[in-house]
């Protein structure tokens, strides 16, 4: 897991349209609410340059998060992020509450490690064919991945590797999958052959050259009907 992301906040008694453009405006932070856990909703504001810089951030719409409001401390994941759709200005922000038993639907990018060192590359020639990117999961909140790494060092030409066949974190699971519905992740395939089209200039040239035959023929023709 990566270093955790902390967000510093204070509370929000302010609430509704109207107040929340004067915590945007007059306090230069962001409304926020923090629900879920079976505890009572906490209406917090947040400071803008926090929250821009972990919204850079792509482990912060997927990881766990440390919201700060005084001494008490929440573990967060983000539910939304509201923004201006004409300015791209933060409006508002959803979090929920999470405790290290909390399993969350969270989608973690693949990394393909040793493309380099691929067999059916290496020795084959072959040809990668990524077709997933990402994947959505089910796992416990205190064990999150950043990715999901599928070594394909020992893939070879003409094989694949499924989504049935991938390493998860513990606890974590793809959820319907099966194998009616299972996918391929990647595959190494032969290189296409490359075609070779033939040059038009002969065929141009043969066809000029049976209308320059055409028309000899048309005049010897033309002075035999005169004479």
């Amino acid at each position: 897991m990566s270093e955790e992301i902390i967000l510093n906040a204070d509370p929000r008694e302010r609430t509704g349209t109207n107040k929340a453009r004067v915590i945007r405006k007059i306090d230069g932070m962001i409304p926020a609410i923090i629900y879920g856990d079976e505890k009572e909703s906490l209406n917090i504001k947040l400071r803008l340059n926090e929250l821009t810089k972990a919204s850079q951030n792509e482990l912060f719409y997927t990881q766990v998060l440390v919201i700060k409001t005084g001494e008490l401390e929440e573990k967060v994941v983000l539910k939304e992020l509201q923004k201006d759709p004409a300015r791209g200005r933060f409006l508002h922000a959803d979090f929920l509450r999470v405790s290290k038993k909390t399993k969350l639907k969270v989608v973690i990018p693949v990394n393909f490690t040793n493309e380099e060192d691929c067999t059916g590359i290496k020795n084959d020639g072959g040809v990668l064919q990524k077709n997933i990117r990402e994947i959505e999961i089910l796992c416990l909140a205190g064990n999150i991945p950043e990715s999901i790494d599928i070594d394909i060092s020992e893939l070879a030409l003409g094989q694949s590797i499924k989504l049935t066949e991938i390493g998860l974190p513990e606890g974590a699971e793809i959820q319907g999958l099966t194998e009616e519905t299972d996918q391929m992740v990647i595959s190494v395939n032969a290189p296409r052959a490359e075609v070779v089209e033939e040059p038009l200039e002969e065929a141009g040239a043969e066809d000029s050259s049976d209308d320059s035959d055409e028309s000899t023929s048309d005049g010897d023709n033309s002075e035999e009907e005169g004479s």
